[in-house]
């Protein structure tokens, strides 16, 4: 057995550049590595068990991400995927899994990885990098020391309805660095209390993380339903059994 690190991905800035023919969005943003992570165990056979998931479901079927990577590089392996990262946070978590599953299977291809999902570029590589694209061109920046606090909703939002919502709203910039703050509030208003809840806690303006659910400011202020996350570097990504991460 196998087991490899799937660490979370924060947005600490995004904007949103364009939208492409397709459809997809095109953006700048600033993302890091989270030590906040899920953990997939490899072995042999061909079946996929989640555990300890939370926020939106988390498909186990064909569509599940660690599925669809497996296909992606022509492997089959029995997976546990235990979830510590909530699905539908804005904290890369489904990426974060395909990613994993890359470097188990020794693929650092970015064409692969980009194919899967837009954040997955970013998850394969780790660290701190400026991406830009659908999310696909990954610049790395130097390692930053970083400490934030996370308060995650016992709920999650769909990053697609999200992007729809800005559409239909018109492309409106949100503030704190986040352009889709505006429309995750308008798929979800309930998102409001929890920020609210964050900002007083803290005495400072919290952040989306992605798409959301997710708030987050910067520095440790532990207590009650926050998460204290700190970022970390590509090698935290690899593991000792998979080799290192991919440059």
């Amino acid at each position: 057995m196998i087991v490899v690190t799937a660490p979370a991905k924060l947005t600490r800035s995004l904007r949103v550049t364009g939208v492409r023919p397709d459809g997809y969005h095109l953006i700048d943003a600033e993302m890091v590595t989270l030590d906040l992570a899920d953990e997939l165990a490899f072995d042999d056979g061909d079946a996929l068990e989640v555990v300890g998931a939370s926020g939106l479901a988390v498909p186990s079927g064909d569509d599940n991400l660690v599925r669809r990577a497996l296909r992606a590089v022509g492997r089959r392996a029995a997976v546990r995927l235990v979830k510590r990262i909530p699905a539908g946070a804005g904290l890369g978590g489904g990426s974060a899994d395909a990613a994993a599953v890359l470097r188990w299977a020794g693929c650092c291809d970015p064409a692969v990885a980009a194919a899967l999902g837009a954040d997955v570029p970013f998850c394969l590589r780790g660290g701190r990098a400026r991406v830009t694209g659908v999310g696909e061109i990954v610049t790395p920046l130097p390692p930053l020391e970083l400490v934030v606090t996370l308060v995650v909703p016992p709920f999650g939002v769909a990053t697609a309805e999200v992007y729809a919502a800005w559409d239909r709203l018109g492309g409106p910039t949100g503030s704190g660095g986040n352009d889709l703050e505006p429309a995750a509030l308008a798929v979800a208003p309930e998102l409001a209390r929890w920020r609210d809840r964050l900002g007083d806690a803290t005495g400072a303006s919290p952040v989306l993380a992605g798409s959301g659910s997710a708030w987050f400011v910067e520095g440790a202020f532990p207590g009650g339903e926050r998460v204290v996350a700190r970022a970390v570097g590509p090698a935290a990504t690899s593991s000792p059994d998979v080799g290192s991460g991919c440059a």
